[in-house]
């Protein structure tokens, strides 16, 4: 009798910002079930959490963001006006390290990895398998405008979810006979209701009346900006991010164009090449930058695996029997 040749499971985590978060959820849900993918492809903020899940250290990440607020997120922006992004990185690299994974090679770490990067001059889709796993995470999530791309090798590396937001191709290109892809950019839409947000800003955060000892959040962007605060500056920074009672703000902006992007091109890349199981976490009223709200998020994630339970217990039975 021939020996079988188990099923390599594999987990494709798309990217989504803040939404991301929800990819821990699914992870820990998967892992309750009995289904522990050896094979782990991320992008963006997949990636951020695919790493943390590929050198065991999950629960690390868990912990870090759980608690995480608004102040603790402002702390981590090092901002730049240099080279093509307002944050240049290095603070959220060293808390990333300093928090949940070492600086670790990805050959070293205990489930085969990759990272999806998009090369700012030809377009083309990079995958990260080998070298630094930090440096690998910082240029999958080197949002266009946000954040600084990476250089390697005379090329800029920037966010993979320009080219491939939930990465099934490259999870089978490394060797995955099953894939489980979970995309956080779906139903985005109700987050971002333009009439509402311009008739009622105040619904959106106060930045005038937080509840952070009397300090607005703007007022801490700018002291982090310039260490110094002037007349009419948070109003002003206000407006740029949030916008007024006539237009949307550039954080508005930016999270809704984000948003209908990474929707359109992942939904192009899943129709050519679908998974075996989607997993699709409702995360449509957390915005892009809403990285406080990790709870929420995680939650969320347990739950969309619990609605493909049926799905997902077939697939372990196909993995067992093989």
């Amino acid at each position: 009798m021939k020996n079988r040749r188990l099923l390599k499971v594999g987990v494709a985590l798309g990217s989504g910002g803040a939404k991301g978060w929800a990819h821990i959820g699914v992870l820990n849900a998967l892992e309750r079930m009995g289904i522990r993918p050896s094979i782990v492809a991320g992008t963006s903020i997949g990636a951020l959490v695919g790493a943390a899940y590929a050198c065991q250290r999950l629960d690390k990440l868990e912990n870090w963001v759980l608690p995480m607020t608004w102040k603790d997120i402002i702390g981590y922006l090092d901002v730049s006006v240099k080279r093509g992004g307002l944050i240049e990185g290095d603070k959220l690299l060293e808390a990333i390290q300093q928090e949940t994974c070492d600086d670790i090679l990805i050959e070293e770490t205990h489930k085969l990895f990759s990272a999806v990067a998009t090369e700012l001059g030809s377009g083309q889709e990079i995958w990260l398998r080998e070298g630094s796993l930090l440096d690998a995470v910082r240029a999958s999530i080197a949002m266009p405008g946000l954040f600084t791309p990476v250089e390697r090798d005379g090329e800029w590396l920037t966010d993979g979810a320009l080219v491939n937001p939930v990465p099934v191709s490259l999870c089978r290109a490394m060797g995955a006979d099953i894939v489980i892809a979970v995309n956080v950019n779906t139903d985005n839409y109700g987050r971002y209701d333009l009439d509402g947000m311009l008739s009622a800003p105040q619904q959106r955060v106060d930045l005038k009346n937080d509840d952070h000892n009397g300090v607005s959040m703007w007022d801490r962007v700018s002291n982090q900006l310039v260490n110094s605060i002037q007349d009419r500056k948070d109003m002003i920074l206000s407006r740029i991010a949030w916008g007024d009672s006539h237009a949307p703000g550039m954080y508005e902006v930016f999270g809704r164009t984000i948003n209908i992007m990474q929707d359109r091109i992942a939904r192009s890349r899943l129709a050519g090449d679908p998974p075996d199981v989607l997993l699709t976490p409702y995360v449509h009223d957390i915005a892009v930058m809403d990285f406080h709200k990790a709870k929420q998020a995680i939650a969320e994630g347990e739950s969309s695996v619990y609605r493909m339970r049926p799905a997902l217990e077939h697939l372990k039975q196909a993995t067992q029997q093989n």
